[in-house]
């Protein structure tokens, strides 16, 4: 059996491995903080504390890390992957990260005979846990036969994407969509609250209506609950909002919904922690409007 190197055991990424281990891979993680590969070690994972020596001895690399700078540090830096990767290994970065950046390690992995597929994710934390996540992977016919049936003991629905750096691609245009749907549900959920109408009631209505989504669906009750630690954190939300204003910049696009929910979460992060999840934005938009935030 293939032997996979698990690099970034975070959230989403503690989530996603334990159905590798489940399903009996031969797993080796790494993380820079070892404590949250404990429990993964309990479960029959094998801890290396070195990404140099996880990289030479595993045939499948997976990475799930924070941002753009800790995956080009951790993919181009002395001792690190792509020095000690073997050739015939596979790259599998499930980050939301550059596209650009997805190119490079593509290009360089090639070089070393080595195949290279950006495969970022969408989804909770509970979709991890559950194995439901959406997959966006480019992939060539060979590679992903080979890897295939590892991407569905994660994910329910993989959409495979034309060439490198378009798995990337596709998942701004996700991030893009759901900074403007939390801004319009937390914008009419203030407007009703305003307007003393019922909240749970207005849920079932609009969800029900043509303005119904999965927002109004999943995050409007959350939200009148004031249950604002399930769902994605800003600080990781920030950081994808960043990279699709870097790429609109490259492609001349100007996209002004964009631009302000990245405000909108900016000043969430001014006032409140960044280890809030994305429906928190709600108090940014009471406080804006001088309503307070235990009504």
């Amino acid at each position: 059996m293939q032997k996979i190197a698990w690099i970034g055991t975070g959230v989403m990424g503690h989530a996603m491995v334990q159905h590798l281990i489940q399903a009996w891979y031969d797993v080796s993680v790494y993380n820079r903080t070892k404590s949250k590969t404990d429990d993964l070690v309990q479960m029959w994972a094998t801890y290396v504390d070195s990404i140099a020596t996880i990289s030479a001895h595993c045939d499948i690399i997976i990475t799930i890390i924070w941002d753009p700078k800790n995956i080009e540090e951790t993919y181009f830096s002395e001792h690190w992957i792509l020095e000690n990767i073997k050739p015939g290994s596979i790259i599998i970065d499930m980050t939301t990260t550059k596209p650009s950046l997805a190119v490079k390690i593509y290009e360089t992995a090639k070089q070393k005979w080595v195949s290279s597929l950006d495969a970022p994710v969408s989804g909770w934390d509970v979709w991890a846990t559950n194995g439901t996540l959406s997959i966006m992977v480019w992939w060539d016919v060979d590679t992903f036969t080979s890897i295939s049936k590892i991407l569905w003991y994660m994910g329910k629905t993989i959409t495979y994407t034309w060439a490198t750096g378009t798995g990337q691609h596709t998942k701004m245009a996700n991030q893009i969509s759901i900074a403007g749907n939390t801004i319009a549900l937390c914008e009419s959920l203030v407007y009703a609250e305003k307007s003393w109408l019922d909240l749970q009631k207005t849920i079932e209505v609009v969800s029900g209506w043509a303005a119904g989504n999965w927002w109004w669906n999943n995050l409007a009750p959350r939200i009148i609950k004031w249950e604002l630690d399930t769902c994605f954190f800003v600080k990781h939300f920030v950081k994808d909002m960043k990279i699709a204003l870097e790429e609109c910049e490259r492609m001349n696009l100007d996209l002004p919904w964009l631009k302000l929910a990245r405000e909108l979460y900016n000043n969430l992060m001014e006032h409140w922690e960044w280890d809030l999840w994305t429906q928190a934005l709600i108090k940014v938009i009471k406080r804006m409007n001088n309503i307070s935030l235990d009504s």
